[in-house]
Parts: C-alpha cells; sequence; structure tokens
C-alpha cells in the first residue's frame, strides 16, 4: 500500500486489467494525484459479496482473506464467494511490493501508467454533512499530510473526494480500535515534525482518547484535530437498524446518543491547552483549517453535521 508496491499493482492491473481492491480499513495506504487509485473493499458483508461477485481469481498480495467485521445472522464469515479461487501471492508479513514487480514483470507489463490528475472538489458554501465535509476537507489538506482517519460515518466521503488531491498518506482504523484516531495522529506527528498532520474524528470515538490532546500540547505537535460532530454513535444507530431495531426503545436510543449533555469540544480542548473553534458550514471549515495548518502547534476545529 505504499508507492513500490502501488505502483507495481498498477503495472499488473494495466497487463491483465484486474482491478485493485484495499482492505476497509488499510492501516497505511500512499494516495492522490500521480499515484494509481485503489478502491476500497466495502463495510458490509453484502455489499463485499456485490463487489466480489463477478470474481473468479482473487489474488491476495499481502492481506488476508477478506472477512465481515461483525457476525451477521444469515451472512457468511469470510467473504470470498461461492466460484472464486482466492490465490495467495504475498503473506501479510511476507514483501507483498517484491511479489507484485516479480509478478509485474513476468507479464511484461508497461513500466509506467496514466493516474490519478491533480483535481480538488469545490466544497462551496453549504451546511456541514458528511459530503460537504468530506470535499471541504480535501479541498483544503496540504501536499504531503499525513491524514489519521476515524470519522466513522461521517468519512466515507471524503475517501473518495481526496483521491486527486495532493499526495498524502492515510492510516486508517485497524481492528475496530475505537478511539486511536487521536493516539495515531500523536504518534504520527512524533514521528514525521515535518509534515502536517490532520485528525479527522468522529465525536464518539474522539471521548475514548480526548487525552492526546494534551500530549499534543505538551510537545507542541502540529495536529490539526477535525471533529465530525454528529452527537451520536451513529455507527451503532446503522448496527441495531441492521438488526431489525429500526425504532430502538428509549433505553436503547439514549445508549448512541451524545446530547445529553452535549458536548463542548471547543471548551474541551481548550482545557487542554489546544485552540478550538466550531464550524457549521464549509467556508468556515475551509478557513479554520486553513488557519491551523498555518500556525505551529496542535488546534481543533469541531464540525457540525
Amino acid at each position: 500500500m505504499r508507492e513500490p508496491g502501488l505502483r507495481a499493482a498498477a503495472r499488473v492491473a494495466a497487463a491483465t486489467g484486474a482491478r485493485l481492491i484495499a482492505e476497509t480499513f488499510p492501516s497505511r495506504l500512499e494516495r492522490g494525484a500521480g499515484l494509481p487509485s485503489v478502491e476500497r473493499m466495502p463495510y458490509f458483508p453484502e455489499h463485499v459479496l456485490q463487489t466480489l461477485g463477478e470474481v473468479r481469481w482473487l489474488v491476495l498480495a499481502g492481506a488476508p482473506d477478506p472477512v465481515a467485521f461483525f457476525a451477521y445472522p444469515g451472512l457468511p464469515s469470510r467473504l470470498v464467494p461461492e466460484g472464486c479461487e482466492a490465490l495467495v501471492l504475498a503473506e501479510p508479513r511476507e514483501d507483498a511490493a517484491a511479489g507484485l514487480e516479480a509478478l509485474a514483470d513476468a507479464l511484461g507489463a508497461p513500466a509506467q501508467g496514466a493516474f490519478a490528475a491533480p483535481a480538488r472538489p469545490d466544497p462551496g458554501d453549504a451546511a456541514l454533512d458528511p459530503p460537504s465535509l468530506g470535499a471541504a476537507l480535501a479541498a483544503v489538506q496540504p501536499e504531503h499530510a499525513i491524514v489519521v482517519e476515524e470519522a466513522a460515518t461521517s468519512g466515507g466521503p471524503w475517501f473518495g473526494q481526496a483521491a486527486g488531491v495532493p499526495p498524502h498518506t492515510y492510516l486508517g482504523l485497524t481492528g475496530g480500535a475505537i478511539g486511536e484516531g487521536l493516539p495515531v495522529a500523536t504518534g504520527a506527528a512524533l514521528a514525521c515534525p515535518d509534515r502536517p498532520v490532520i485528525a479527522f474524528q468522529a465525536d464518539g470515538g474522539g471521548l475514548y482518547t480526548l487525552q492526546s490532546l494534551w500530549t499534543q500540547a505538551r510537545e507542541g505537535l502540529n495536529v490539526t484535530t477535525v471533529i465530525c460532530s454528529n452527537r451520536a454513535y451513529r455507527i451503532l444507530q446503522f448496527e441495531l437498524a441492521r438488526a431489525g431495531v429500526v425504532e430502538p426503545g428509549p433505553k436503547a436510543a439514549s445508549l448512541t446518543d451524545l446530547t445529553h449533555p452535549e458536548i463542548d469540544w471547543v471548551a474541551l480542548a481548550r482545557g487542554f491547552g489546544v485552540p478550538g473553534e466550531r464550524v457549521e458550514r464549509t467556508t468556515d471549515l475551509v478557513r479554520a483549517v486553513e488557519r491551523a495548518l498555518a500556525e505551529p502547534g496542535p488546534h481543533l476545529v469541531e464540525a457540525v453535521l
């Protein structure tokens, strides 16, 4: 999922017509203009089965078999469809990039291909929702940024909208560890002090590890946190609906609600020594992120959805 492996995989795809698909939550992915574009495996198992429905050969290059994130009644856990054979080019701990290069050479694949052209979305001036939030962030994120995405249900549109922005590193949610986004952003800023880090963070998950802001302030780390403030554990609401609970009772509904009391993210950030502001429109988000990126040290922007 780093540049050498992506370029080798793109060579294989050019020679064979194969599709390039990443795991749903890759731990690290290099992407952006000038790099091969890779689609992500869907989250829900029925969508994975649709995506792989006509695939005859599934070549695993450093990835395990696709499996469901949770166990769902009536759906398989292993998501390789019937009639599809999984072939292992490289195990997860082997050198997948070298394997892909060797395969591309054996196929006589061309050395280069046509990759994503530079293109930033125009977020306009609109109220924030997941698509407009994703467009605004993609419109403003700088070259060589490290984007740590634990935005859950609010982050999906951003992934596609950022395909043609300047090259950047994507660090995803691994293993379903709720709250990993802010600590991972902290670690990324410590490891790469010369690169801007953007923590694209859901509000529910961010509450698990909010003390990361104090570390960022203490160490003067260049982390810009964008909180997707929908004031709910939205993914759990989706899962309840998928389990047949279309209208949860008051107690069940309260377990996924973050409004009693409403969380003041700006006050929390300032309490940890991090400047913060709240925005509700795309133009305000763009300006807030630009200001945060232009100033040294950590900042937080609460994007109200």
